[in-house]
């Protein structure tokens, strides 16, 4: 039984941590594809990061609490793939709105969000606006792969496992959920194929005479297979471990910082 997921408590003691100062924690990713190597569920490596987070919050006296994790993205790339399962933009902001109403409701002014996935960061954001506009709220949210996209450089990843279906998602899930992972069917990023007759230059995002322009795309024709890193299989445990290290110590510092400045 997990000492900060609320699920596995009861709920006297969830009440009293709650009104002793603990932070709720808002964990949410996706249902997704990212390539043959790694599990589509990356909601599960973000309730994995905030459940390190809450421990490591504890080091430096501040209480924690996770909820269940939103397990579904917000509509982009990924619409239309199998098994998996998106929300409008408008339906997830909703979602994230009334989890926190649930806690702001009963006298709960410390939250935080742990987000895994890129779809789920404007939608988050606005939230977050709307809970403070509406009650004064500050909510920070710890958008895990954009941060992790900074560190996998800095600590030493390679450039060319960087990616979709690649690092740094691939490295933290294999050091988070070794027994998801098949790294043995990595590959390569096949070819993409030409989008409005020019290659696509990311997600979302084509180029003409050196100017960039934004564009609806699905996965597949940006990521065939759910793979857009140049070869991801490099990815690894030790390399996923750090830039979980890093991630934890900042969730901590801001539960610590919640305890001590919310509102």
């Amino acid at each position: 039984m997990s000492a900060h997921r609320i699920a596995e408590l009861t709920a006297p003691e969830v009440a009293s941590r709650l009104a002793a100062g603990a932070v709720a924690i808002l964990p949410m990713g996706s249902l997704e594809t990212h390539g043959p190597a790694l599990p589509m569920g990356d909601y599960l490596v973000a309730e994995e990061i905030a459940s390190r987070i809450a421990a490591a919050a504890l080091l430096k006296g501040a209480d924690a609490l996770i909820a269940p994790a939103i397990p579904f993205g917000g509509e982009d790339f990924f619409a239309g793939v199998a098994g998996g399962i998106t929300l409008s933009v408008a339906t997830l902001t909703a979602v994230i709105e009334e989890m926190a109403e649930a806690f702001i409701k009963t006298g709960t002014r410390r939250i935080m969000i742990v987000n895994g996935h890129a779809g789920t960061i404007a939608p988050a954001d606005a939230a977050a606006r709307s809970m403070r506009h509406r009650h004064g709220v500050i909510i920070p949210a710890l958008h895990l792969w954009r941060e992790a996209g900074k560190l996998h450089g800095e600590l030493g990843g390679q450039p060319i496992t960087f990616g979709h279906g690649g690092d740094p998602v691939a490295s933290v899930t294999m050091a988070l959920k070794p027994e998801l992972c098949r790294p043995e069917a990595a590959r390569a990023r096949e070819g993409s194929v030409p989008y409005l007759g020019v290659p696509p230059t990311g997600f979302g995002a084509i180029r003409a005479h050196g100017v960039e322009f934004a564009v609806p795309m699905w996965v597949e024709e940006v990521a065939p297979g759910g793979v857009a890193a140049p070869d991801p299989r490099g990815a690894n445990a030790a390399h996923g471990g750090r830039i979980v290290e890093q991630l934890v110590a900042a969730g901590a510092s801001i539960c610590a910082q919640l305890r001590d400045h919310a509102p």
